[in-house]
């Protein structure tokens, strides 16, 4: 949004970053993992269920958020994947104008540098945006058998950000030479010469400063370096904390449930259901199978994560092209359900709440959605609703989870919003107002 923003010379933009920049080792795929322990990550973690994560630390499912310049694709696993038209016809179905599969490709291609992208869709691919996409140039022995599993099965091998998105297909992940390409490194860093572009790092946002009569944004108060600072703004504020940290600040600042900020006495300035229709993919963090017939060890634990496929179905391990790899569900159970027959229903129902845990997709806290929906935080055009000069642009606004890795959608939400941003300004400026 800040590079779009600042194409026009006339209009300046702060950008304010609770985190630092990134350095060389966020640059390398192979240790994607490794970052969420690291000051790159909020490192929040979820209240302990009955249901989840139960064979984690603590019993705590962990919410990996990026605290540094470029968010959560600092982090991520890359992966490259846009979800199905359905998704996205579903958001206008909603009445959410604008944001039907049709209206918002031209967006994920304007994003796009897929010049070294092959077997793809050509027109369904952008080669001159600033976001780099690739695939890795590393690629495990077992890729062309599940591709080979999955026509066997019935699937095509197809581009998976295509016309036809169901099927097999090799990752496509936002990389630039085999090396992390964030949102920072494609967006940020080719324009950081512009004079209309600040940014303010190592600077905590905690409140959204809103005129209480005329519900009008006209702040940002920041804490850096121990001091807490207050800028004005002359059009509007945007907020791109994530679905974490968004509707977290929107309730500090006034906005959210009555019932809720009154319980900790937050003079409540609108009444919306910040927070609520929170939604995110599971993960299970070990279910194993194991092979027989060595691929070498090397292939095996050193493979590039975002090769790693992180749902196996028995029936392609069972394949004619596994099985002369031996490929089979490990069996031996989990410590806490031996008590079950292995394979059976309850036994599946206990491991999967001992080994699932969050994808990191987190979304739809600040629920997008048209005037008169009760649910809804933004409208549309992602204005939060009854506030003017505020808008929220990240994954919280999605009103339904796509179904794909949420890290292409954002990066098209944020194309999105600038063209809203820019559309309305200019013409309040044709205006004069």
């Amino acid at each position: 949004v800040a590079n779009r923003l600042t194409e026009n010379p006339k209009w300046s933009v702060l950008l304010v970053e609770a985190g630092e920049e990134e350095n060389f080792f966020t640059d390398v795929p192979l240790i994607a993992a490794l970052q969420s322990v690291t000051a790159y990550n909020w490192n929040y973690h979820a209240q302990k269920l009955k249901t989840a994560c139960l064979g984690l630390n603590y019993g705590r499912c962990s919410i990996t958020r990026g605290k540094a310049i470029g968010g959560t694709s600092v982090l991520n696993f890359l992966i490259y994947t846009r979800g199905n038209r359905q998704d996205y016809d579903s958001w206008a179905a909603m009445g959410n104008e604008g944001w039907s599969y049709d209206e918002v490709l031209p967006y994920f291609i304007k994003s796009e540098n897929c010049t070294l992208c092959r077997q793809i869709d050509e027109e369904y691919h952008g080669k001159n945006g600033y976001l780099n996409i690739e695939h890795p140039g590393y690629e495990s022995p077992f890729v062309k058998l599940f591709i080979k599993a999955g026509h066997d099965m019935g699937y095509k091998n197809c581009d998976i950000n295509g016309k036809i998105a169901l099927g097999f297909s090799k990752v496509q992940a936002t990389m630039k030479n085999g090396r992390r390409c964030s949102a920072a490194k494609a967006f940020l860093k080719p324009i950081q010469e512009r004079q209309n572009l600040q940014v303010s790092k190592n600077s905590r946002a905690t409140k959204i400063l809103i005129d209480g009569t005329s519900k009008r944004a006209y702040g940002v108060e920041f804490w850096k370096n121990k001091r807490k600072y207050k800028i004005k703004v002359r059009k509007e504020v945007i907020l791109s904390a994530g679905a974490i940290n968004s509707p977290h600040l929107l309730m500090l600042s006034g906005i959210g449930p009555r019932e809720d900020l009154e319980r900790v006495k937050i003079p409540v300035i609108q009444d919306l259901k910040v927070g609520y229709n929170f939604q995110d993919h599971v993960a299970m963090s070990t279910l194993a199978f194991l092979v027989n017939q060595s691929v070498t060890v090397s292939d095996l634990t050193v493979q590039n994560p975002i090769d790693i496929y992180n749902y196996l179905a028995i029936s392609i391990a069972d394949s004619e092209h596994f099985r002369p790899y031996g490929t089979h569900l490990n069996p031996h159970p989990f410590p806490q359900c031996t008590d079950l027959p292995f394979g059976s229903d309850d036994y599946w129902t206990c491991a999967i709440r001992h080994v699932s845990t969050s994808l990191g997709h987190h979304v739809g806290t600040c629920r997008m959605g048209p005037k008169g929906d009760p649910d809804a935080v933004v409208d549309p055009r992602l204005r939060v609703h009854g506030i003017r000069g505020l808008r929220v642009v990240d994954g919280s606004v999605m009103p339904n989870i796509v179904a794909g890795h949420t890290n292409a959608p954002i990066f098209m939400i944020g194309e999105r919003a600038a063209d809203f941003i820019k559309q309305e300004w200019r013409w309040r400026e044709a205006q004069g107002s």
